[in-house]
């Protein structure tokens, strides 16, 4: 499991390099050390195999052995008046446990503290995901921001030009206006940007426990480019590696220790003391021994073996159907991958190039004054939107991925990358 977790976190910083940019002074790979350093819930991990490992010493254990002292026939009436007839016994008692109850007492402690390991994998493994989901989040807004500049800078000039023809008497100055309003619009969407990415990286730092830092660094770009995935029909049968899967397998080991556990109780254990005696009467001392058996085990451990063995068969079930779960969210992953891959081809390589001829060609025409005020600014917004879409979409793209990669805990050589259009 180690391996693996190592190979999903390396998939993972498909984020933290992008394609042809520079080193980011924060990078994901930051972020999963210090979640992985710090998060509460793998520190957790430390304390609960301290307790399954005293748990393990403790079913080790033999049962304890009991030094038992009797007093018999002392401050009685007639001959047995005050202890001229007493009985002192000295004896060691003891439990011999059968049916091989230690063993399994063992196999059980073992097995939860086997089950531990992989629980702590499986948490990682939710954890370096969602700290790749709030890294991306982060990286999606930074993205935003020479898009919504462009864009300002592009209200901008229209709003200029717009204010030229009012003063040249060409255009009325409702155009004027409306152009002007237009770059205070644009100027809000910066604002709230801004907010949104302090928001974001709030939301990141809480995973390791530092939400006062306020300075947002910068960090990557979003990928232009994906790896190439295997088919569907090879990724659905990767899941039944999924590190939730592999969990059902550890639970199956301890239910099966527990049946085996409650299958022991029906050899009850012998008890049995031996010791001394000594007579008051004749200072004479004698052997005593004892054993004891209880009777009906079979009977009183038939209901916990058949409870044990219930839920071992149900177990299976639930497996069966969290594989389907999967599969079904491995299927909806994989698709939104496809989709998201070629929407985003086709408006870069398709729409964007068009829409920004479209828009020189906009600008030339409306200082002719062919052109209307209002069909300059909806070329320039279609590109706005065009681009923020661009970006949406591959940024869903690596969504579906991080998805992906957390089912399988498998990553995507980015040498095998479906190479997108560059930037």
């Amino acid at each position: 499991m180690s391996f693996r977790l190592a190979a999903f976190a390396a998939g993972l910083m498909l984020l933290a390099v992008a394609p042809g940019a520079a080193a980011q002074p924060f990078t994901l790979n930051d972020a999963h050390e210090r979640v992985a350093q710090f998060h509460p819930d793998l520190r957790l991990f430390v304390p609960r195999r301290e307790g399954l490992e005293a748990d393990a010493r403790a079913a080790a254990l033999r049962p304890p052995l009991e030094a038992q002292v009797d007093l018999e026939n002392v401050l009685g009436s007639g001959p047995l008046q005050g202890t001229r007839s007493a009985e002192l016994t000295l004896s060691l008692a003891g439990v011999l446990e059968r049916g091989g109850k230690r063993e399994a007492r063992r196999a059980l402690a073992a097995a939860r503290i086997d089950a531990l390991g992989v629980q702590r994998a499986a948490t990682q493994l939710d954890l370096l995901a969602e700290t790749t989901r709030r890294y991306l989040d982060l990286v999606a807004l930074q993205a935003q921001r020479p898009l919504l500049d462009e864009d300002l800078a592009q209200r901008q000039r229209i709003a200029r030009a717009a204010r030229q023809r009012f003063t040249a008497g060409a255009a009325p100055e409702a155009s004027a206006l409306a152009a002007e309003a237009e770059v205070a619009q644009a100027e809000v969407r910066l604002a709230a940007l801004d907010a949104q990415q302090a928001a974001a990286w709030r939301r990141l730092t809480l995973l390791w426990g530092d939400p006062t830092s306020d300075v947002v660094p910068e960090v990557a770009s979003v990928p232009a480019s994906l790896p190439e995935l295997p088919g569907l029909e090879t990724l659905t049968k990767r899941i039944a590696d999924a590190p939730e899967l592999m969990a059902f397998a550890d639970e199956a080991r301890i239910r099966e220790t527990r049946m085996i556990l409650a299958e022991t109780e029906a050899r009850p254990d012998l008890r049995w003391s031996a010791g001394v005696r000594r007579l008051q009467d004749g200072r004479d001392v004698g052997l005593v021994a004892g054993f004891s058996l209880p009777l009906g085990g079979r009977q009183r451990a038939e209901p916990t073996i058949a409870a044990a063995r219930a839920e071992r068969d149900a177990l299976a079930m639930q497996r069966e159907s969290a594989e389907l779960q999967l599969e079904a969210v491995a299927v909806d992953a994989w698709s939104q991958v496809s989709t998201a891959a070629l929407q985003a081809e086709r408006l870069h390589t398709d729409v964007l190039p068009r829409l920004e001829r479209a828009a020189a060609q906009s600008e030339r025409a409306y200082r002719a004054g062919a052109l209307s005020y209002l069909e300059w600014a909806a070329v320039q917004t279609d590109i706005t939107t065009s681009r923020l879409a661009l970006l949406e979409a591959r940024v869903a793209a690596q969504r579906a991925l991080i998805e992906l990669q957390r089912l399988t805990a498998e990553s995507w050589s980015a040498n095998d990358a479906r190479k997108g259009a560059n930037e």
